[in-house]
C-alpha cells in the first residue's frame, strides 16, 4: 500500500507539473500576442501623428483595453515607440545586409554603382511593397522620425552598418571619387528614400494620378538607376586628386 500510495503521488506530481507547464506556456502565449497587438496599433498611430502627436490611451483605445494594460508592458511612450521602431529593424537591415553580400559575391569584388543601389534599395523596397499595410506603416514612421533628433539616434542605433556596407561598396565601384561625394550621394539617396515610404500622396496629386506614392513596384523600376547617375555625376575626380580606397 505506501509503495502504490508513493507511486500515484508520483504521477500525480507529474501531471501537476505538465499542467503548470502548460499553463506558463498559454501565458506567455497571451502575452506575446498582447505585445504585438500594441505594437501593432501604436505603429499605425505613430505613422500618422508621431510620437507627440500619440497618447497611450490613444494606443489602448485602438486595442480595445484600459490604458494601464499598455503601460503594465510598456513603462512610457518613449519605451513604446523605441520597440515599435526596434521591431523591424532587424529585418530590414538584416535583408539587406544579405543582399549587399550576396551582390559582392555575385560580381566578384568588382561593384557597379546600380548594383550596389539595387541590393540596397531594391530588397527595402520589396519588403514594404510585399509585407502588407504594417509595412507600409512602418515605412511612413520611418519617414517621420528621420527628420527628428530622437529618430536619428534610433537610425545610427539601428541602420549605420548597413548604410555603411553600401558605402564601402560605392566607394569601390567609384575608386576616384571624393569620399564626401560619396556620402552626400547616400544623402540624396536615403532623402528620396524616404520620401517614398512617407506616402504622402504629393505626387499623386501632381501628376494627376498619373504616379501614385504607394507603387513601390515604379520605384523600383527607377530610383536605382535615377541615383546611379546621379553619383556618377557629382562623384568625379576634383582637381586631378584621388581620394584613399574605400
Amino acid at each position: 500500500m505506501p509503495k502504490a500510495t508513493t507511486s500515484g503521488s508520483r504521477r500525480g506530481g507529474a501531471k501537476k507539473t505538465g499542467t503548470t507547464r502548460t499553463a506558463r506556456t498559454t501565458k506567455a502565449a497571451q502575452r506575446a500576442e498582447m505585445t504585438e497587438q500594441i505594437l501593432d496599433a501604436a505603429e499605425h498611430l505613430f505613422s500618422r501623428d508621431g510620437l507627440y502627436g500619440v497618447t497611450l490611451k490613444d494606443v489602448a483605445e485602438r486595442v480595445g483595453v484600459h490604458h494601464t494594460l499598455v503601460n503594465y508592458y510598456f513603462k512610457d511612450k518613449q519605451t513604446l515607440f523605441d520597440a515599435v521602431i526596434a521591431r523591424r529593424a532587424g529585418v530590414t537591415s538584416s535583408a539587406r545586409m544579405q543582399a549587399l553580400d550576396a551582390y559582392e559575391e555575385a560580381c566578384k569584388g568588382k561593384p557597379t554603382v546600380e548594383g550596389a543601389l539595387r541590393a540596397f534599395l531594391d530588397t527595402d523596397l520589396d519588403l514594404y511593397s510585399q509585407g502588407g499595410e504594417a509595412w507600409k506603416n512602418y515605412g511612413a514612421l520611418g519617414a517621420l522620425m528621420s527628420n527628428t533628433r530622437h529618430g536619428g539616434e534610433l537610425m545610427d542605433q539601428h541602420f549605420d552598418p548597413v548604410v555603411l556596407r553600401l558605402i564601402g561598396l560605392l566607394k569601390r565601384a567609384l575608386p576616384e571619387a571624393a569620399e564626401e561625394d560619396i556620402f552626400w550621394g547616400y544623402h540624396f539617396v536615403t532623402g528620396a528614400l524616404m520620401l517614398t515610404l512617407a506616402r504622402t500622396g504629393r505626387i499623386d496629386r501632381l501628376s494627376g494620378g498619373l504616379c501614385r506614392s504607394d507603387d513601390y513596384e515604379a520605384v523600383k523600376a527607377r530610383m536605382a538607376k535615377f541615383m546611379a547617375a546621379g553619383f556618377k555625376t557629382i562623384c568625379k575626380p576634383r582637381n586631378g586628386t584621388r581620394s584613399k580606397p574605400g
